[in-house]
């Protein structure tokens, strides 16, 4: 399929290039490539994407990002430096690349305007946050984004009607001492990523997020979190258990999904999956994506141009659903 659209797709800063390389080697079979390629905007990356079929890439500031810096000054002049610079890197290449804003998320009103100036003033897409921000003068406490607090900055959201990609990060801190300090295997795309993003999902459906904003659009990776796998016993345990014991969101999980939520293919090439998810939450839902250079151009599209959807299915996960959620020409 021609002039797909991927939603999930990292790039770093060149000036971080010897750390991202020391970061790398900690999960990257080849750390060099890894970093060679996320520094890439303008030769490797679209070499790929004219290979396999890719129109249209939003990028977005790799993991973890800004939410590992729990200085929040520090934070925020490293988020407006990414957003600054990355702007001036695609802003020649509209036809090819669009960006999803960084934020420090320390404060929901300095977040609400970034997230305003990006999207006004440089033509971002959305913003992408890397799971819960960091704080604390040890950085070892954490900020979720599922308080009244935060009310201001998701009526930001919905107001610039633009996407908020929830994307994972790794523990860090006291949470990963007791829990994947000795089950480090785990941590990233075989757990600890769908466990963290799935909590704070939840935690949002839960206290009422999407209630005061029922606008608000909220996107995850890699086939949905794990989440699309439970809907059937969550949505048991919320309407038949926890709302006659007080739980009061207005909606079910499932409408939840079928009005606030799309999941994206990043790094989940699995056609039986993709099919489950299908069923659970609709073709409408779902947007195609790689995560490179995490992932390969070449496992993405070649699994999905041939996964056995019907033409209909393709064009809407391959490209259509994510034109009218970024307002794409």
């Amino acid at each position: 399929m021609q002039d797909k659209i991927a939603l999930e797709e990292a790039f770093a800063l060149p000036r971080f290039a010897e750390k991202t390389q020391w970061w790398a080697g900690m999960f990257a079979v080849d750390a060099k490539k890894h970093t060679t390629e996320i520094n890439d905007i303008h030769k490797i990356r679209p070499g790929y994407m004219d290979k396999y079929g890719v129109g249209y890439t939003v990028l977005s500031y790799t993991a973890p990002g800004v939410q590992d810096i729990f200085d929040r000054e520090e934070a925020q002049a490293l988020a407006t430096e990414v957003n600054d610079y990355i702007g001036n890197e695609v802003k020649s290449r509209g036809d090819k690349f669009g960006v999803f804003a960084t934020l420090s998320m320390h404060d929901p009103r300095e977040a609400a305007t970034e997230l305003t100036r990006c999207v006004t003033e440089l033509g971002f897409r959305g913003a992408l946050v890397n799971d819960t921000q960091r704080c604390g003068q040890d950085g070892d406490d954490m900020i979720f984004y599922d308080g009244h607090e935060w009310d201001v900055f998701w009526k930001t959201c919905t107001e610039l009607d633009v996407p908020f990609y929830l994307h994972p990060r790794n523990p860090t801190g006291s949470i990963y001492e007791k829990l994947w300090a000795k089950r480090s295997w785990l941590v990233g795309p075989p757990l600890s990523f769908a466990q963290g993003v799935s909590l704070h999902l939840l935690g949002m459906v839960a206290n009422g997020v999407f209630d005061r904003h029922p606008n608000l659009k909220i996107v995850i990776g890699h086939l949905g979190e794990h989440i699309p796998f439970d809907l059937w016993r969550i949505n048991h345990w919320f309407e038949d258990i926890k709302k006659p014991l007080g739980l009061d969101c207005k909606k079910t999980i499932r409408e939840y999904f079928a009005q606030n939520v799309w999941i994206t293919t990043s790094g989940h090439f699995s056609s039986t999956t993709l099919k489950f998810c299908m069923e659970e939450i609709g073709a409408e839902r779902i947007l195609f994506s790689v995560d490179y250079p995490f992932e390969s151009f070449s496992d993405a599209c070649t699994w999905f141009d041939s996964a056995e959807l019907s033409e209909s299915d393709r064009k809407k996960i391959g490209r259509e659903n994510a034109r009218k959620l970024l307002k794409l020409d």
